[in-house]
């Protein structure tokens, strides 16, 4: 059987590649650049076989973003795994950091689905997965206000290893996240101001 026949006969297989495509395509040229012939091109399938699967370039966008999600959510499955093993302390949430930026796909996959959910709320709830994440898994052992904070801050240093060519050194995140995450001493002056009060 030629490889025409049998993706004729496996509707299944004929719609993955092209919610592939179209997801390959979002991590490359945005998801507003999107379009059914350019997805069409990338899967390698008539024009028409994109429109017979997503009536609306809205249907195939949103099982685009939805393939990205599911990359991110099992991105995060692992993290979760790693952090059991490398602790919640600013060395151990700066290695798990320093090795995600060696992942440009997923890297640039991250940024896709932000970017995308900053004008569409149905992509929101998708965007929003990896900073509660985060915050999850850190409140408990720093509290919710400095897992927030650190969770902004990794956000950051995701969206910077965008821009640059080098990515942030981890000594450089470990610090700012011990300070995001250890709390303040009071100093002696305020000590004694507040005793004296």
């Amino acid at each position: 059987m030629s490889e025409g026949t049998r993706r004729r006969r496996d509707p299944e297989a004929r719609r993955l590649e092209i919610v592939t495509a179209a997801a390959e395509l979002i991590v490359e040229i945005g998801v507003d650049a999107l379009t059914h012939r350019k997805v069409a091109a990338r899967a390698g399938v008539p024009l028409g076989a994109t429109t017979q699967y997503f009536a609306t370039l809205d249907d195939l966008r949103e099982a685009a973003i939805g393939a990205l999600a599911a990359e991110i959510e099992a991105r995060i499955d692992e993290t979760r795994k790693a952090v059991v093993v490398e602790g919640v302390t600013p060395e151990g949430l700066a290695r798990l950091v320093h090795q995600g930026l060696t992942d440009a796909r997923a890297i640039q996959a991250d940024r896709a689905v932000v970017t995308a959910a900053v004008h569409d709320p149905r992509v929101r709830a998708f965007a929003r997965q990896w900073s509660d994440e985060v915050v999850g898994f850190i409140a408990p052992v720093h509290g919710f206000d400095r897992a927030r904070a650190a969770a902004v801050f990794i956000d950051g240093v995701l969206w910077h290893a965008q821009i640059h060519d080098e990515p942030l050194d981890e000594e450089l995140i470990r610090d700012a996240l011990a300070g995001i995450l250890t709390p303040r001493q009071a100093s002696p002056t305020a000590s004694t101001a507040a005793a004296s009060a």
